[in-house]
């Protein structure tokens, strides 16, 4: 069976715990990435004369697994490193880390168990990358992306900026319009590269092989970028390790910048050494005809130098603090100036928490230099509300990125979310670019109406609040409310009532009936393609037909988020059923108690068998509460088994015996006797319920496993597309439909709630309760004063 991704992710991430204790995350994370390397190249291309990689003799992973337990460990696995990097150039990228160093690693004994454990994990038989890699989808670049995230998180606020959340990534990905690029010869650049992760993103929305470039400064993190390269089969993506701003490697004959189709970059926030090594009054490149940016402040610095790297047509995207959109002086003059060219495209408000270097919110600023001139204003998103928890870090949804990237595709505007900023609004607000300026995100406030709460009655108002609701059950709401007096209304059922009465109605019938034809329908046509599923096929490209037709499909239902269902079932796809596709595409509809659980082979083919062990449950059940109920009324101070139990004062079969000896037929325990006998009976009669219970459940067992090895491929794919997934996302689909009903219930049983009772009907009931009290204290000889 091939390995699942999440039993990849989690051996992977056990083999962290060998190094924590000597050393942080941001450190030992090139131990475990450089061992992913190795192992996976040499699976992958050990034997092959022609591979990209090549892997020499006493320079595989094969070469490593050897030294385990070998007291010279530590110092033989770096050789083992050298050789692989010397036959592929990869001097100063797969050997920064050193496996014989006794700080970090242990002294003797220690360091020979870590390493020799550290191997071991990796030695596992199911990590063997060589058969697990389906077309289209890098499962090791995929493990490679969840490790850098884990090490991201695990390394703290100072150490975790080689990261670019993979979701963020994609956002950028996606808006820059690299899916338009249609020449091998074009390329796209990232000036700050980090890990690569960004750049990567990028490439996969490409639908050909761009070339690659990036630049990083840490020597170690442009290690990690040129190992993910590979990783992800780009080795030969051109990954330069030195300080992008002071000097630029890609430089033209002429003396100016490379410029490129399309560029990319998450630079470090609000950078203070951005100057260093160069006079920003005088530079040879010409990147700050806006404007110097201040001298301990570096975000207008790499947004000019990424504008400066983009040809005449090049398109870009850059992640900055929130800042830049609002700070004035030298900063204000240099926004002005970049506005007024018309390079900026959009502005994409991110929400907060979602970077390892920072917790404060960030945007995406999206450039189009092919399209300045005609440009009349900057199209703007508040994306800042959309978003999950995830640890101490908030995290994009699928669902927010697809909202995010269908609204700025589009250029939709959109209430309290997104709209095009004219120039001549811009200008009028002295270029500041700040998004709260321009979109209020804030939701309505709920007030409160006083003469309602004086006279009762709702407030016409809030029931018209309710309008999207009503267009679809025009007559619900002539069921649910009457007219009271002008401008209110009053309820005409009681609270407890308005859900069955929402239930029942007709309207709501029809309605819930409507959303489950369109699921019907999405599911008509995406079975044959589930069903379809052949070895060798892309899960990656699965996901997206499926998801992007339920997310059509749903375009169409009212009242319900097509982008909440999108993320059901991109939450099941992570959470279930990507394990099983991986599965099918590696062995095909080969059954196995994963794929299909026991429970739905019984479910489809012994339910009968199934009922019938339920009601012996049942029936032993019973049983067991009649003994618990005779236990709590006979077993106290006083009962007549309070004798009974055991040295622990447990009552048990043993224990009332050996009472019923003790007492033996003397007439004074006649009572006493009758209750133990009447226990050992109850005691006799769940054992045989259980007896029952256990010979069917063993005999339905029987029948299962016999039915594994019968199962046909068609009765497989039923009962995995139609009894497994199918029935999950129709549960979603239902969840979705609660959703609605129990909105609008809510609502209404707030609004009912709130002005059911108004002042004077309260005055009276308070004065009438202090009369109450007044009349009980004189009776009791006080005054009320």
């Amino acid at each position: 069976m091939p390995i699942k991704k999440s039993e990849l992710y989690s051996s992977l991430w056990k083999s962290c715990d060998e190094l924590r204790g000597g050393m942080d995350a941001s450190q030992y994370k090139d131990y475990v990435l450089v061992l992913l390397f190795v192992k996976y190249v040499s699976d992958k291309y050990a034997g092959q004369p022609d591979a990209v990689i090549e892997v020499p003799a006493g320079g595989s992973f094969a070469d490593m697994a050897a030294l385990k337990g070998d007291k010279e460990i530590g110092d033989k696995i770096n050789k083992i490193i050298a050789r692989l990097a010397e036959a592929n150039d990869l001097k100063g990228v797969i050997d920064v880390a050193d496996f014989n160093n006794d700080d970090k690693l242990g002294k003797g004994k220690e360091m020979q168990d870590r390493l020799s454990n550290l191997v071991g994990i990796f030695e596992n038989p199911a990590l063997d990358f060589s058969g697990n890699r389906a077309e289209g989808d890098d499962i090791l670049g995929d493990a490679y992306e969840y490790l850098m995230r884990n090490f991201a998180t695990e390394s703290g606020k100072s150490k975790g900026q080689f990261y670019t959340p993979a979701e963020v990534s994609r956002v950028m990905a996606k808006v820059i319009g690299i899916s338009a690029a249609s020449s091998a010869s074009q390329n796209i650049y990232d000036p700050t590269c980090g890990s690569g992760s960004l750049l990567l993103k990028a490439v996969d929305e490409a639908p050909v092989a761009v070339t690659i470039y990036g630049q990083e400064k840490d020597n170690a993190t442009a290690a990690l970028a040129r190992m993910n390269m590979i990783l992800h089969n780009n080795p030969s993506a051109d990954i330069w390790k030195d300080n992008t701003l002071s000097t630029p490697h890609w430089v033209q004959n002429d003396g100016n910048l490379k410029t490129f189709d399309f560029a990319v970059a998450n630079p470090p926030f609000s950078d203070k050494a951005w100057s260093n090594g160069i006079d920003p009054f005088n530079d040879p490149y010409g990147r700050f005809e806006n404007g110097v940016p201040p001298r301990k402040n570096g975000d207008y610095a790499f947004l000019q130098h990424l504008i400066r790297s983009l040809k005449s047509t090049g398109k870009g995207a850059i992640i900055l603090p929130h800042g830049v959109l609002f700070r004035g002086n030298a900063e204000g003059e240099i926004r002005k100036n970049i506005v007024r060219k018309g390079y900026i495209k959009g502005i994409i408000g991110l929400p907060p928490n979602l970077f390892y270097g920072t917790g404060i919110p960030a945007c995406i600023i999206v450039i189009d230099k092919e399209n300045a001139v005609a440009r009349r204003g900057i199209f703007m998103i508040d994306a800042s509300k959309g978003f999950v928890k995830d640890g101490n870090k908030n995290r994009l949804r699928h669902q927010d990125i697809h909202k995010i990237v269908d609204v700025f595709t589009r250029q939709a505007e959109t209430p309290r979310y997104a709209r095009m900023v004219s120039y001549a609004e811009i200008k009028a607000n002295d270029y500041n670019l700040n998004i709260p300026r321009y979109i209020d995100s804030t939701e309505p406030e709920d007030l409160q109406d006083i003469a309602a709460h004086l006279s009762g009655g709702i407030p016409d108002h809030d029931i018209d609040g309710l309008a999207p609701y009503w267009q679809v059950f025009p007559a619900l709401k002539d069921a649910l409310f009457t007219a009271d007096r002008p401008g209110y209304s009053r309820l005409t059922v009681d609270a407890r009532e308005i859900r069955p009465v929402i239930f029942n109605h007709p309207e709501y019938a029809a309605y819930t009936q409507t959303v489950k034809d369109l699921f019907a329908e999405w599911q008509a046509r995406n079975t044959p393609l589930l069903k379809g599923i052949r070895v060798g096929d892309s899960p990656r490209k699965l996901i997206e037909t499926l998801a992007e037709d339920l997310l059509a499909a749903f375009g169409a239902a009212r009242l319900i988020d097509r982008y909440d269902v999108y993320q059901r079932l991109m939450t099941y796809w992570t959470e279930a059923m990507q394990d099983d596709v991986y599965m099918l595409v590696a062995d095909g509809w080969q059954v196995n108690s994963e794929l299909v659980p026991p429970a739905l082979v019984i479910a489809r083919y012994f339910a009968a068998e199934q009922g019938v062990i339920e009601h012996l449950e049942l029936e032993r059940d019973e049983y067991t509460r009649t003994i618990e109920e005779l236990e709590e009324e006979q077993g106290g101070e006083g009962g007549l088994l309070e004798d009974a139990g055991n040295d622990k004062g447990n009552l048990t079969k043993a224990s009332v015996k050996a009472r019923l000896k003790a007492i033996g037929d003397d007439p004074e325990y006649d009572d006493e006797r009758r209750v133990l006998g009447e226990y050992l009976k109850l005691t006799d009669e769940e054992a045989a319920a259980g007896r029952k219970v256990k010979d069917a459940q063993k005999e339905l067992d029987a029948k299962v496993t016999a039915k594994y090895t019968a199962l046909t491929v068609d009765e497989v794919k039923a009962l995995v597309v139609d009894d497994k997934w199918m029935a999950a996302l129709a549960a979603v689909v239902q969840d979705e439909l609660d959703r609605v009903s129990q909105a609008l219930t809510g609502r209404i049983k707030q609004l009912a709630e709130r002005y059911t009772t108004p002042l004077p009907a309260l005055d009276a009931e308070v004065e009438f309760t202090s009369v109450k009290v007044e009349g009980h204290l004189k009776k009791m000889g006080f005054a009320w004063n």
